[in-house]
């Protein structure tokens, strides 16, 4: 429509300019101007500006048409549809006037209702203030009132106990049970919880309340000290259901050590004099109320002395295994609940501490402690009977084998009471007691066995007192192996036995030995060790004395050795040859002397030869017959054989000599032609292989 109206506007004004009615050149040219200039202007201005865009829209909203007309009446009528509008606004604004006036009016009124609702709530507040006052007053004091009584009834309910409570507590009339550890625990509580109330302003209460629970705790603990006491002289410690409710008071009593404490040593005590009944009947068949036992005592079915003692330290053991499981139930299986509680029991009472103390309460310590101490009067009858057994036998084998049974039992005993306990103290003194028995016996046996020793017996056999004595040395090796040495691997223990038992009877035979010539000396002194050998070779703990004894047996057996050497070299002739030949070395010139020697000159060689040739065939036999009596046939054999070993190598020692004195001799011969001198090999014809055939 912009665009329409622009051409409509622009042709008339290109008519006018082009009519022949214009106007004269001035005016025209002042009219083209003005024209140009508003030309220009329309043309320069921005169509894109919002107000012209919204004044063509606003045309073309109405249905202008671009006429002359139009355009002349266009002001007037936008100026005409203006002044009604501003009648119409002013129309509008008369009535809202009327109506702010019956507003303004009603306002007044309400206004004035104000006022007076003021003024009689002034004076309902004036009547009704001291009212209110009060009732506020009387609001605060019952919140208070209330909250005092909750505070109180939370005092009451925490900070105190019932009579009845305090009656379970106190009274010994009641039993120990559940409510007694249910209340005793709350008390504590309260005993604690006190330190609140002492942090306040108001210490009073708190002191009071503190001394209250401090006399329902310790009321309580003698209660629980006086149960625990009456439950130990009849405790069964078999009873499982009696042992759950006596751990538990026993956990609570530490934390009382001094309590706790006063009962361990009066059940110790209970059960010294309850283990040491029953170790009495055990032996007696009777009991101190005079009842029979069912079982046979170990006095009438223990007839042997060594038996009766075992049976003694086996009760005694089964007993201290029993009393440790039962124990141990009752102290140990709640773990470490105990130390807690005595620690908990020292802290509130620092000066039952000890200076220096670290370790509070070992329980494994402390039941092996108990253990021992509940042993004590069964360790006393033990000692007193076993005692009498040692000291009524002169039998040194039984002392020994008594200080074995004790040793091994004692050996016991440390695994399962633990080294520091007294129980200990009463094996050790009994294996003493029975080990200088032993050793005062064997003093005696030997003293008379010395008396009768007189001569070596004739077939040089170990005498009567050694074989008498090597057989109790078995029978106490024996007792020795079945008991220590499989629990200790120390074997010093047996060098004292065979200091007591072996060493006077060896000395006995090396004094017998001493006025026999050789070779049955020695022969008598070989069948002797070898006699022991054989008695200690079974036993691993005597390693040390058969080291010993093989040096020994060695010394003799070399000494023996050389003298078979001395009758083989001397009885086949051997013996002059090497004595001969001692001063012969091995140059030329020296071997050229062999044959002007004495022993080498035809006549004594020719007979050294027909001696070494009766002498060969019967040489082993001769040799062994020496060595007849030595009752060891291989240590016989051995011995001839290393004798005729050294024979035949000094049979090669003689037969290289001669065999180098010949080559000399031939050599020499040949160079001169002169063969009247015989060979020395021809006189001595025996070879060395010949003699080891004939020695083998």
């Amino acid at each position: 429509m912009a665009t329409s109206y622009f051409a409509e506007r622009a042709t008339p004004a290109s008519q006018d300019l082009l009519s022949p009615a214009s106007p004269a050149p001035g005016a025209a040219s002042r009219g083209s101007n003005a024209l140009s200039a508003r030309i220009t202007s329309v043309l320069s201005a921005s169509y894109a500006d919002l107000e012209i865009r919204d004044a063509l829209e606003t045309l073309d909203a109405r249905g202008v048409q671009n006429t002359a007309d139009t355009r002349r009446q266009l002001r007037l009528d936008v100026q005409k549809e203006v002044i009604q509008c501003n009648g119409e606004v002013v129309k509008d604004f008369g009535q809202v006037a009327e109506q702010l006036k019956r507003i303004g009016t009603a306002i007044s009124s309400l206004n004035k209702c104000c006022d007076e609702m003021r003024g009689h709530i002034a004076a309902a507040n004036r009547e009704t203030g001291p009212v209110l006052e009060e009732a506020t007053s009387l609001m605060q004091q019952k919140k208070q009132a209330e909250t005092k009584q909750q505070i109180l009834n939370a005092f009451n309910s925490h900070f105190l106990i019932s009579e009845d409570e305090i009656t379970i507590l106190t009274s010994t009339a009641e039993p120990v049970n559940e409510e007694f550890f249910q209340t005793l625990t709350r008390v504590k509580k309260i005993h604690h919880d006190c330190q609140v109330l002492l942090g306040t302003e108001d210490q009073r209460l708190g002191l009071e309340v503190l001394e209250r629970s401090s006399r329902q705790i310790n009321a309580a603990y003698q209660k629980l000290y006086r149960w625990i006491q009456r439950e130990f002289k009849t405790l069964d410690l078999e009873n499982l259901q009696i042992n759950a409710s006596v751990r538990r008071s026993l956990r609570v009593l530490a934390e009382r050590p001094t309590l706790f404490q006063n009962c361990l040593d009066s059940f110790a005590e209970a059960r010294e004099n309850i283990l040491s009944d029953s170790f009495h009947a055990a032996l007696t068949g009777h009991t101190s109320e005079s009842q029979n036992l069912v079982t046979k005592p170990i006095e009438f079915q223990a007839h042997d002395p060594l038996r009766y003692v075992g049976d003694m330290l086996a009760w005694a053991h089964s007993t201290t295994v029993s009393e440790r499981e039962a124990l141990e139930v009752l102290f140990i299986s709640d773990g470490d609940e105990i130390k807690r509680s005595i620690q908990a029991g020292l802290e509130s009472e620092p000066w039952l501490r000890e200076e220096g103390e670290r370790e509070v309460f070992d329980g494994r310590k402390a039941l092996n402690q108990l253990v021992s101490r509940d042993l004590t009067g069964v360790a006393r009858l033990l000692r007193q009977r076993t005692e009498q057994v040692i000291q009524s036998h002169d039998d040194a084998t039984l002392a020994y084998k008594i200080a074995n049974l004790i040793g091994f039992y004692n050996s016991t005993f440390v695994k399962l009471l633990g080294a520091g306990s007294e129980v200990l103290e009463v094996f050790d003194a009994l294996e003493s007691s029975a080990m200088r028995q032993f050793r005062a016996n064997m003093r005696d046996h030997v003293a008379a066995v010395q008396g009768d020793l007189a001569v070596a017996p004739a077939n040089l056999s170990p005498p009567d007192f050694l074989e008498e004595a090597l057989q109790m040395l078995r029978t106490l090796a024996k007792s020795y192996d079945t008991s220590i040495a499989p629990v200790d691997s120390n074997d010093d223990g047996f060098h004292t036995v065979l200091a007591e038992i072996l060493d006077p009877f060896m000395s006995g035979c090396e004094n017998l030995g001493k006025g026999l010539a050789a070779p049955d000396k020695n022969i008598f002194a070989l069948n002797c060790l070898m006699a022991v050998k054989t008695a200690l070779t079974p036993y691993s703990f005597a390693k040390d004395r058969l080291s010993e004894l093989e040096d020994t047996i060695g010394e003799h057996t070399a000494q023996l050795v050389e003298y078979q050497h001395q009758y083989l070299t001397y009885t086949s002739g051997l013996g002059t040859l090497l004595e001969a030949l001692s001063d012969i070395s091995n140059t030329a010139e020296s071997l050229k002397t062999i044959p002007e020697l004495d022993a080498f000159k035809p006549d004594a060689l020719v007979g050294a030869s027909q001696q070494l040739d009766e002498f060969l065939p019967s040489a082993l036999i001769d040799a062994a017959e020496n060595l007849k009596r030595l009752q060891n046939r291989t240590i016989v054999q051995n011995i001839t054989g290393e004798a005729a070993e050294r024979f035949c190598e000094e049979f090669e020692f003689v037969e290289s000599k001669v065999v180098a004195a010949d080559d000399l001799l031939y050599r020499e011969e040949e160079d001169e032609q002169d063969e009247t001198t015989t060979a020395l090999r021809n006189l001595f014809p025996r070879t060395s292989g010949e003699i080891r055939v004939l020695l083998s």
